[in-house]
């Protein structure tokens, strides 16, 4: 697959749309003239995620990371720059003409799109024996009809058939190109007793899509467990597929989840389809491993609500309530539905009408920790027993991070268990000291052994100097093209030590006041990356035109967008906050922009001339205790006070500004 012809690629970016893209992978809501979610990146109780549909731009104050669709698309789908771009073009139905590649940069991406292929193939493939052969639709289709689910529904979650010959696919795959090296990575064959056999043959097939919708896995059932052992067998861990951060069914579940705000969790691929099939689309499993944190993670992107489904039976209740702590850690709302004895969710969806399983999983829903006290207290009459019941209950309520939702939770367990509040609270803190502790000990695991060594003392002064080169990059991506009136001022006069300041008033465009004050000064920047942006955007400016930031992120790289989607936010990110604490000297650049702007400038030339007087300074004593000649000291004295009288100067200055 060669190289991306450049008026594709604007295409490409012309016509995504940040929100719509970010949309299908994060929850957002509204908030002023951007949108808000959780964070995907990390875990976190309180929103940080923007998106400014206006900019066409993302900031994630959690991790630091922002740009625009396709940096999105790179983070947090571990796509290549030109994965992204035909994941888009896919999206907005843009076609690609090919063009010769660099075969040096295509490299990891063929390797990686090789597997995407390989199991795209194998998805089709298993489809097409579903209906298309004998075998597949008297053993494979025969059995999901038997078990009441229509062809529909399975044709939603792209549901196949792996015949019994242990090397039909294989043979298949062979003949349309795929070579063996590419089929045993996306975990499709294996090698044994010196042959390849398929991985999956004599089952029906459970595809397992991404959140974006590829196809990364397979998990297989076997019909007749009289000839194989395992019931189900899943697709290894391989370059595009890692279980435990994958939800069987969320591609499908992830905007009604959104719009119900609750994700029902179920154990299986069938109880999926049969709670989608009954009109219940807003529901996922964590098939094949055991709830991870990364799961939690992906379901609380769209809600905090969760609300998990069980069967009857009192020994897979016990179980499954000792695998809830890690959604309580994150903080999530947790409740409870079980179904009638003997039933599952797959089972009971078919015995009863769509409004009967909508009407029982709402009248049944009840809240996890109440339920859990309920359960494990359950039939008992052993003191000691019932003690380590309670104990396991309070250690689940510890987990929940926060403190208000956690003594609510105390005094609730205290009603059903009749036992002494004061007693219960007792017991929570222990916990939480525990918790603490066991905290503590993995971070200290985790830090570097130290180093024996004698550490020099240092004295660590705050630069301010790269803050307030920022703040001149903000200025201009914010109020460039604003008009105010500036002050310039002229040394007339010097009587009696106190300098005589002319004052001057222009009207004019932000970008030029910053423009001819940095030219006339040779201001350089210290930093190189605001030097550069300070660079771009000012080519912008005297081109006559405004800054964008989705076409600039073209040419930026990844730490100059960040620095940038970080300032078009940064209000956003302190919402409860007085932002002028923030500013030199408390000055609103809304209100004056002038006083702002002018004191930004001058606090700069003023650090940056503190800077070059150290310099100087350091620079004509190297070896400060020893005088210099005579033919040079009076030079060099003469220069020291051109620096200082500028110094006074400015100082003046920013007492005028103030």
């Amino acid at each position: 697959m060669g190289r991306i012809p450049e008026h594709i690629v604007e295409q490409i970016r012309d016509t995504a749309r940040v929100e719509e893209v970010i949309g299908e992978f994060v929850e957002l809501k509204r908030a002023g003239s951007n949108l808000k979610g959780f964070s995907p990146f990390n875990n976190e109780r309180t929103p940080s995620f923007f998106v400014s549909p206006a900019k066409q731009i993302w900031k994630d104050f959690s991790s630091g990371k922002g740009g625009d669709v396709v940096k999105f698309l790179m983070e947090h789908e571990s796509m290549s720059y030109p994965e992204a771009l035909r994941w888009l073009a896919r999206k907005y139905n843009i076609s690609i003409p090919e063009e010769e590649p660099d075969a040096e940069a295509e490299q990891r991406r063929r390797e990686r799109e090789s597997l995407l292929l390989a199991l795209e193939f194998a998805r089709d493939w298993f489809i097409e024996q579903l209906y298309h052969t004998e075998e597949g639709k008297s053993v494979g289709l025969s059995y999901f009809r038997e078990r009441g689910f229509l062809e529909k529904t399975l044709r939603e979650f792209d549901i196949g058939y792996a015949p019994e010959a242990f090397d039909a696919f294989y043979k298949a795959a062979i003949a349309k190109g795929f070579k063996d090296d590419v089929l045993e990575g996306a975990g499709l064959i294996i090698r044994k007793n010196n042959r390849i056999v398929d991985r999956f043959y004599g089952r029906v097939i459970f595809p397992i899509h991404r959140l974006g919708g590829n196809v990364v896995g397979f998990a297989g059932r076997i019909l007749d467990t009289s000839k194989h052992p395992a019931k189900y067998i899943n697709s290894p861990e391989t370059e595009v597929y890692h279980k435990s951060k994958i939800l069987y069914g969320m591609h499908k579940a992830k905007s009604h989840i959104a719009r119900e705000d609750n994700a029902y969790l179920v154990e299986g691929y069938t109880d999926v389809l049969a709670f989608y099939q009954a009109g219940i689309q807003n529901t996922v499993a964590s098939a094949g491993t055991s709830l991870t944190e990364e799961q939690v993670r992906l379901i609380k992107r769209f809600t905090p609500n969760i609300t998990l489904v069980y069967d009857g039976d009192p020994a897979g209740l016990r179980a499954a309530i000792r695998g809830v702590d890690i959604i309580l850690e994150n903080d999530m709302n947790v409740r409870v539905v079980v179904l009638p004895e003997g039933e599952d969710p797959d089972s009971y969806a078919h015995k009863v009408s769509s409004e009967a399983l909508v009407h029982y999983l709402e009248a049944e829903s009840r809240d996890f920790i109440e339920f859990a006290a309920e359960i494990l207290l359950q039939d008992q009459t052993d003191p000691v027993r019932i003690f380590e019941m309670i104990r396991h209950v309070v250690e689940s309520i510890a987990k929940i991070p926060n403190e208000i939702k956690r003594e609510l939770y105390i005094r609730r367990v205290a009603q059903i268990t009749g036992i002494d509040e004061q007693k219960l609270f007792v017991e929570l803190h222990t916990a939480l000291r525990r918790k603490i502790r066991s905290m503590q000990g993995r971070f200290r695991q985790e830090l570097p052994a130290p180093k024996m060594q004698v550490a020099e003392p240092q004295i660590t002064l705050t630069d301010r100097i790269p803050v307030l080169e920022r703040e001149i990059i903000k200025i201009l991506l914010l109020y460039g093209h604003e008009k105010a009136l500036f002050p310039y001022y002229n040394v007339t006069d010097e009587i009696d030590g106190e300098l005589q300041i002319d004052i001057r008033e222009v009207e004019q465009a932000v970008w030029q006041k910053i423009h001819t004050e940095i030219t006339a000064d040779e201001v350089e920047f210290a930093s190189p990356v605001f030097r550069e942006l300070y660079k771009k955007l000012m080519d912008i400016f005297l081109n006559g035109e405004k800054p964008d930031l989705a076409a600039m992120g073209k040419e930026l790289d990844t730490e100059s967008m960040e620095i940038l989607t970080d300032i078009v936010f940064e209000n956003e990110k302190y919402p409860l906050s007085d932002w002028t604490k923030r500013r030199m000297r408390n000055i609103d650049p809304v209100e004056n922009l002038s006083r702002y702007v002018t004191q930004v400038l001058y606090n700069l030339r003023f650090e940056l001339l503190i800077k070059s007087l150290d310099d100087f300074h350091h620079q004509q004593f190297p070896e400060p205790h020893k005088p210099l000649e005579p033919d040079k000291a009076e030079a060099v004295l003469e220069e020291m006070m051109q620096y200082n009288k500028l110094k006074r100067l400015i100082g003046d200055i920013l007492h005028r500004v103030v």
